[in-house]
Order: structure tokens, then C-alpha cells, then sequence
């Protein structure tokens, strides 16, 4: 049954902190487990406005200033989107990427081309500019943000050269976190971490490619909500208000507890390593070249849909498990993998009634291929692309060695795991136990030493 609902937009950076919220009657339909999710803080009483404000001190003279991480795909669509407002500095540590990037757009415009959801009606186009691209690690300390589009291998590394130029009350944001984004910030940045903000989101608010690298994307869809979590809890209002004032009214950025609801919602670490196992895995691949990149997304087929959906219960036990060890952690939000795809996607899906049919009817998903190689005009996979290279490290080794502490078992963890652990060249996995030589290289809680439950509570800051 069709209902109203109330939503609180949150305005520009900083001064929607500071101003009064503004509601917004917005007509939608929901039923059963796809109700909205209302912030915590609605959910037992009403926040006045006065509550809601957050004291920060403007500095004289200095324009809100953002940092964009990265020089990939969303990188380039985070920093074309903000430049457009605010003073955007675009950072790479990857080689020498920040002066390809500088190079190729020289005194150019950056374009950026935002597709519609209706028929008939023309993209929309932005063309801005960012303030600079650079690889010094000292602008952090001009930054009132800065927001890491980088893979999550990668965030040890900016977390550290930033560090010491980084002022306090920096708000920085990772998306995507992955899984354990808060263990790493807090371990790279020591006792400082305490005077920044942290913020880790579930995934990207785009689907994005390139269409010119350097000069042009398309934003090919946005989703209608991401969650994130915010630390200190206390600096949840300002954070939230300011990173919606920076990505528009979609997605809305809604607020999570804790940040291991965000890692174990982690939708990367399911969907890349399962998608990737259920196409190219010896059981149905015979080895040989493809006369065409098959779609990734869209491509999902009966068989991978049982890997995916054996993962994800195997995630959902392990929450369950760490609820029942630790009486008021609420890790509601580390839902199924069809349910995160109800949350994100939603009217953006022509079929819902399987995840299968989730996958293959998105349209935020059209003409998405697999990772692959070309060769003599056929394709072979590229296997140590990031949807293993990154997300079974930084991802499921995470959710494995949780169960593993619990004492969850994980069948189809284990079987993608050590199938896409020999493809990447790392031993982590050794006779169902996260002990080989390489587990330090991961985000697994034994990676740094954390084997038992109390152990990894006082990591995760769990009471």
C-alpha cells in the first residue's frame, strides 16, 4: 500500500549542520522488509533543531575544501561532481597518475555526463574543473574533507601521508570502506585518530565508467540510499550533513550504528569474488578464450546464484553468532545480499523476486562486463583484477576470519576462497583455518594478530 513518508533533506556542507532541517514530503511505497529505514536517532524521538546543531568554527578566509583520493573510475566522478561548488583537489599516490591526469585534462574542462532514469529526457551534463591534481600528501591540511574513491588496499597508504599534515575535526570518509576500514584508520593514524571523524560507507553512491580517462565519464546510475557509520557517534549529525551536501540529494546517506555492520554488509566482498568464481571457476569453465566479455552483473546465472546466496547466509550466521556472544550489538544492517540490492536499487529494477532477477534486470548494471583480456579478438578473464585482487583480502577474508573466531562454519566461503586465493598468488587459507604466510596481507582479524573474541571487541572498540 502506497504511503507518505517524511524525509530530512540535509543540506550544503557546513551550513546544513548549522541550519535548520528542512522536510520534504516524498510519495513512496513500501511493504514488509522494505520499509524505510529511519536514522537512529528519529527512531526514539524527535531531534529538535537545536539538537541538531553542531558548534564548528569557520576559518576567515578559507573556502570548504575538498580532497578526492584516487584516479579511478569514481575518483574522476567524485571530483568533476564537486568541483562544480566547492574547491576540489584531486590526490593520487598510484605512480605517477596525478600528473597523467593533470596532463590529459590540461587547461580543459572536466565533463561529466549524469544519465536519466526516464526515457526521452537528455543526460545531464557538467563540465568543471578541479582546483589542482597532485601527489603531495601536505594539501590533507587544507582539506575539510577527504573522501578515499581508492581500492581499500590502498587506504593504509593515504591514511599514513596524511596523517601528519591532517587538522583536527577532518571529516574523512571512505568509499567504499570494506571491511575493517575503522581498525586500519585508527592502527595508521595512532592517537590522532582521535581528533578526526571518520566515516565508512558500505559502496559507492555511482555506477560510473570512464568514457574519455582523464576528461570525461558518465555516471550510469545512482543509488537511492548507502549507509555509513560515523566515529565518534557524536560527530554523526555534522558528518552526515556535510558528505549529503557534497553528493546531492541521491543517494541518501543514511546512519549505521557501528562500523561492523558496515564491514559485514560489505556487498563487494560477496558479489565480486561469487561472480567471478561462479563464471570462471574449473566446474564450468573449460579454459578457453570467449568470443565475447560476458556481462557481469547481468550475467549472473542459476549457479552463481546459489554461490552468492550460500555466502551471504554464511555472512548472516556470523552476525547472528556475534549478536548472541555480544548482548546490544546491533548489526541489523549487515543485511542479505538481495536485500542490500532492495535498499540501493530499488525502482531501478524491473524484476526483484530473486537475486538473480535483481542483478540482471538493474539498469545502473547495463552493458557491465567482466574484467577481461583480448587476445587475437577472444577474451580470457583477467583474474587478478581487483574483484579478487581486493575484495577477497580487504573483504572476505575479513567475514572468514570473524566466523572463524565465533565458530561459524563457511563451506562456500572456504570453496571461493581458496579457488581465488591460487589465482591472485596468496596463500591465506590453509585446511579451512585463515594461518598461511600471507594472511598478513589481508584484513582478516588474524592478519594482526586478533583470534579470539575479546581480542577483536577491543580492536573493533566493541563494549
Amino acid at each position: 500500500m502506497s504511503r507518505f513518508f517524511f524525509r530530512l533533506r540535509q543540506a550544503a556542507p557546513l551550513a546544513a549542520a548549522a541550519a535548520l532541517p528542512t522536510l520534504a514530503l516524498r510519495p513512496s511505497g513500501f511493504s514488509g522488509e522494505n520499509r524505510p529505514r529511519w536514522p537512529l536517532q528519529w527512531r526514539h524521538q524527535a531531534v529538535s533543531c537545536q539538537e541538531s546543531k553542531v558548534a564548528k568554527t569557520p576559518e576567515a578566509g578559507h573556502d570548504f575544501t575538498v580532497l578526492v583520493c584516487g584516479g579511478g573510475n569514481a575518483a574522476q566522478v567524485a571530483a568533476g561532481m564537486f568541483s562544480h561548488r566547492y574547491k576540489t583537489i584531486a590526490v593520487s599516490f598510484f605512480a605517477d597518475e596525478a600528473a597523467k591526469w593533470k596532463k590529459a585534462l590540461g587547461d580543459d574542462d572536466f565533463e561529466l555526463t549524469i544519465m536519466p532514469l526516464e526515457k526521452g529526457v537528455a543526460p545531464k551534463i557538467i563540465k568543471s574543473k578541479p582546483y589542482d591534481i597532485t601527489n603531495d600528501p601536505s594539501v590533507a591540511a587544507q582539506a575539510d574533507v577527504i573522501l578515499l574513491v581508492v581500492p581499500s588496499f590502498a587506504h593504509g597508504e593515504y591514511f599514513e601521508k596524511f596523517a601528519p599534515y591532517m587538522k583536527p575535526g577532518t571529516i574523512v570518509a571512505t568509499m567504499p570502506a570494506r571491511s575493517g576500514g575503522d581498525i586500519v584508520f585508527n592502527k595508521m593514524l595512532g592517537d590522532k585518530a582521535k581528533e578526526m571523524i571518520f566515516c565508512g560507507f558500505e559502496t559507492l553512491p555511482w555506477a560510473c565508467r570512464f568514457t574519455e580517462w582523464g576528461r570525461k565519464a558518465t555516471v550510469l546510475g545512482i543509488k537511492n540510499s548507502i549507509i555509513g557509520a560515523v566515529t565518534p557517534p557524536s560527530e554523526t549529525t555534522y558528518a552526515m550533513a556535510t558528505l549529503q551536501g557534497l553528493v546531492g540529494v541521491n543517494p541518501w546517506l543514511q546512519e549505521s550504528p557501528n562500523n561492523l555492520g558496515i564491514s559485514m554488509r560489505n556487498p563487494g566482498m560477496i558479489v565480486h569474488p561469487g561472480v567471478m568464481f561462479g563464471r570462471w571457476n574449473p566446474e564450468v569453465w573449460d579454459g578457453k578464450p570467449k568470443d565475447a566479455k560476458p556481462l557481469f552483473y547481468q550475467g549472473v546465472d542459476n549457479y552463481t546464484e546459489n554461490v552468492l546466496e550460500a555466502m551471504t547466509n554464511e555472512a548472516q550466521a556470523t552476525c547472528r553468532k556475534m549478536e548472541q556472544l555480544c548482548p546490544g550489538l546491533d548489526l541489523k544492517d549487515a543485511c542479505t545480499l538481495k536485500q542490500w540490492y532492495m535498499d540501493c536499487y530499488d525502482g531501478q529494477m524491473s524484476d526483484t523476486s530473486t537475486l538473480k532477477a535483481c542483478m540482471n534486470t538493474n539498469k545502473a548494471y547495463d552493458g557491465l562486463t567482466h574484467p577481461c583480456k583480448e587476445t587475437n579478438g577472444k577474451f580470457m578473464p583477467d583474474l587478478k583484477y581487483r574483484y579478487l585482487a581486493e575484495d577477497v583480502p580487504t573483504g572476505l577474508c575479513f567475514a572468514k576470519g570473524l566466523a572463524e573466531i565465533v565458530g561459524v562454519p563457511t563451506p562456500m566461503m572456504d570453496k571461493v576462497m581458496t579457488w581465488a586465493q591460487k589465482e591472485i598468488g596468496l596463500e591465506i587459507l590453509v585446511n579451512g583455518k585463515m594461518c598461511g604466510k600471507d594472511v598478513g596481507k589481508t584484513r582478516a582479524p588474524q592478519g594482526v594478530g586478533i583470534k579470539t573474541l575479546e581480542a577483536f571487541k577491543k580492536a573493533a572498540k566493541i563494549d
